[in-house]
């Protein structure tokens, strides 16, 4: 090969890396451009010598050269609420993800509020966003943002909500509520030799079917554990997402209730530490026992505590989930072969491995 075909495959290189942040493998390399596999390889170690491309580690190479005329993809993504720990630990890895992979991120705050949320799509919409990245709870407000953006032709993914017509990233919620309910459950053999008078699940109606089905895996796994709970023991509370919710909601339920165990499996962290406060606060603590979704820090600060009666909380590690997320929205623009649902890793987490696996936690007291 002369000097001049190198340098022409070289730019080939180059042009096959077609949108901005693209961090393609040797092998797409090769097959975008035709090259064998070892003349794109080592062009690509004289191009990231050059300083032309740079190697991102276990994920491929990423063009450092830019093409003006090429317009930076610009993606919209609209938060759940940034009042929210979960939430925020979201947005700030899609920011994360969004600088590395140089696109422009315009970002939104829904705040639980379905009014706002339904406003937020109308603005992505208005700013011709190449893709929407909407992460809402409510499931009247869901159909109706997905049509909006399929007229306009804009590629939409939910997070954490399963919507028709849009692609899912987020838990597998049966799964996750599995997780959490077994784990219930061997801690109430263990500790209570199954030994209670009620269960508790703090779920969240407005997300309707699909996302209650996080509760449902999760009284199914209790049951795999513990046996069949008679329905008369069950109670089904609406904690509205929050830890005032969850507060409000078990301190309500219990009122006037006799002294009994009492298992709690929660829809999310907040929801979680609001029951465990009322239960705290009712003088009734080591009644209970919870297990909430989420692992958020202020429930890793809780699994910490000397005595808690949080028995584990599932992670859903969403300081990972930009780069998920960002990949997948570069994946639709590209129009590749994509499953219509992608779902994150879980964990239980509990006492006994929160420093282990957040070792990086700040202590607190």
């Amino acid at each position: 090969m002369n000097a001049s075909e190198t340098v022409l495959r070289a730019c080939e290189l180059l042009r096959a890396f077609s949108e901005p942040g693209d961090i393609l493998r040797v092998q797409d390399l090769a097959d975008r451009t035709r090259l064998p596999k070892a003349t794109a390889s080592r062009l690509l170690l004289t191009l990231e010598a050059a300083g032309f491309v740079e190697r991102v580690p276990k994920l491929g190479y990423r063009s450092l050269i830019r093409i003006q005329s090429r317009r930076r993809l610009r993606i919209g993504y609209a938060s759940q609420t940034e009042d929210s720990l979960f939430a925020h630990e979201v947005t700030e890895s899609v920011r994360r993800a969004a600088t590395a992979l140089d696109v422009e991120l315009i970002v939104y705050d829904n705040r639980y509020d379905p009014a706002l949320t339904r406003g937020n799509a109308e603005r992505m919409i208005e700013e011709r966003v190449d893709v929407a990245i909407d992460f809402q709870t409510f499931e009247n407000v869901a159909q109706a943002l997905a049509s909006q953006f399929q007229q306009a032709r804009i590629p939409l993914i939910s997070v954490d909500l399963p919507t028709p017509g849009a692609t899912y990233f987020g838990a597998d919620n049966y799964a996750a509520g599995r997780i959490a309910g077994r784990a219930l459950g061997r801690w109430a053999q263990t500790n209570w030799r199954g030994d209670f008078g009620q269960v508790i699940l703090i779920g969240l109606p407005a997300g309707g079917p699909l996302l209650q089905a996080r509760m449902t895996g999760a009284l199914a796994g209790l049951e795999e554990v513990i046996g069949q709970v008679d329905e008369r023991r069950v109670f089904h509370l609406d904690g509205a997402n929050t830890f005032d919710g969850g507060f409000e909601a078990v301190r309500r339920h219990q009122k006037g209730k006799r002294n009994e165990r009492v298992l709690v499996l929660a829809m999310n962290d907040p929801n979680a530490l609001g029951a465990l406060e009322a239960f705290r606060r009712g003088g009734q603590l080591e009644r209970c026992a919870v297990a909430g979704q989420g692992a958020t820090l202020d429930a890793r600060s809780e699994l910490r505590r000397r005595k808690t009666q949080l028995i584990g909380s599932v992670a859903y590690f969403p300081e990972r989930y930009g780069e998920a997320l960002l990949r997948l929205a570069l994946g639709l623009l590209k129009k590749l072969p994509l499953p219509p649902a992608l779902y994150t890793k879980h964990r239980l987490v509990t006492s006994a491995n929160v420093d282990r696996l957040y070792p990086k936690d700040p202590r607190v007291g």
